[in-house]
């Protein structure tokens, strides 16, 4: 197997636009690729640009009349099928959405298929997580489920046990949805509370179909989480998980939208603890997955001071060369963001909270603490039906 980690890269993916007054600005995508050439990364992982997922691939979780549909309203946006979940406010049809959809989901797709056959040891899209995709319908700014996709292509290709952690602020309600009676796939998403935030769903008590209990894991975090309460519900959920279920390739979802910063949700996240998150993810991979490790980006809307800085330190840990949190941002960088978007952008890749700590599960918990009492509700919900101890 080759050490080497891939990054999936191609240019044509910032095409994934839903115009000028959406939150989903293909511009974090542009600025994260120079930022990851800025530090060098570019030359410490091989640079790959995978083709367009195929119908039959997309048609591994997506229903035909649904890619029939995208492929219609491509053509003609203004023809939308609303029915699909396109031409929404969230989902904005817009001229060759098919197609930049298929290549974002192929980049996915490539990743999973070089990872499993050795190319590679790691594989990077972090233009791809859109994780609210349905089988037979587009949600939440998501066209196509590339992270499904992946996991689908996976176990295609022979896999039989994949796990899929999804750290977005967002629920992945789209790849529960796609394997929900599947016991091959384990997924687990940490989540703000359903209560407060789109999709509303991700309930702890969401555990898996019959034929699947307990493949499902739901950590519903209270809004106001911050980065010692965010660090100690991952790990007291999510290493003991993974552990029991052993999975042969571990797929992570790394929205950046946990920010303080992000304007579309209530959790007080720092690019430090994302980091820390991220490194872990990637222990976890080397330590039950034999390094086999599929990183996806996901959600994200402080396109400036927080989504390209998140996804290049994920770059950087992937390829084997992690970007200190101390580092200062080239100084060209930051001449680009001012040029593209008239921001400042940051100067260095912390927040300042570097090294971040949290109080970890066996130390003791809190019954009447909001974050402990979500750790206790995910765990008593899952554990038991895997045999571990709530």
């Amino acid at each position: 197997m080759s050490g080497r980690a891939q990054l999936m890269w191609d240019e044509a993916v910032t095409g994934y636009d839903f115009g000028p007054d959406h939150p989903m600005d293909p511009v974090r995508l542009a600025l994260t690729w120079r930022l990851v050439q800025a530090f060098g990364l570019d030359r410490e992982a091989e640079v790959v640009a995978a083709k367009p997922a195929g119908e039959s691939t997309l048609r591994l979780v997506h229903r035909e009349d649904y890619v029939e549909a995208v492929k219609a309203a491509s053509v003609d946006p203004r023809a939308a099928d609303s029915s699909y979940g396109l031409g929404t406010l969230d989902d904005p049809a817009f001229a060759g959405m098919h197609e930049v959809s298929a290549l974002i989901a192929g980049q996915s797709v490539g990743a999973a298929e070089a990872v499993w056959r050795g190319d590679a040891l790691h594989a990077v899209n972090f233009a791809g997580g859109l994780h609210h995709a349905m089988p037979g319908g587009a949600s939440g700014f998501c066209i196509y489920n590339d992270a499904s996709l992946a996991i689908a292509r996976l176990l295609e290709l022979g896999a039989s046990r994949v796990a899929y952690v999804d750290v977005d602020v967002h629920h992945g309600d789209g790849v529960q949805a796609a394997f929900w009676e599947d016991p091959r796939v384990l997924t687990i998403s940490l989540h703000e509370h359903p209560r407060t935030l789109f999709p509303q769903t991700g309930w702890p008590e969401e555990t898996g179909a019959e034929s699947a209990e307990g493949a499902a894991v739901n950590v519903a975090l209270p809004a106001g989480t911050g980065d010692a309460g965010w660090l100690r519900a991952f790990h007291a959920v999510v290493p003991e998980v993974i552990a029991d279920f052993r999975p042969q390739v571990l797929v992570t979802q790394h929205g950046a939208d946990t920010h303080f910063e992000d304007p579309l949700a209530h959790l007080a996240v720092s690019l430090d603890a994302q980091r820390a998150v991220q490194a872990a993810c990637h222990d976890l991979a080397h330590e039950y997955a034999e390094g086999r490790w599929v990183a996806l980006g996901g959600g994200g809307y402080a396109v400036v001071d927080v989504v390209p800085r998140s996804w290049t330190h994920l770059v950087g840990i992937a390829a084997g060369r992690p970007v200190a949190p101390e580092a200062m941002i080239p100084e060209g960088w930051r001449q680009e963001v001012f040029a593209r978007t008239r921001q400042l952008g940051p100067a260095r890749m912390t927040d300042g909270r570097w090294p971040v700590s949290w109080a970890g599960w066996e130390s003791g918990y809190d019954p009447a603490d909001r974050l402990d009492q979500a750790v206790l509700a995910a765990r008593r919900a899952v554990f038991p039906l895997r045999g571990l101890l709530a």
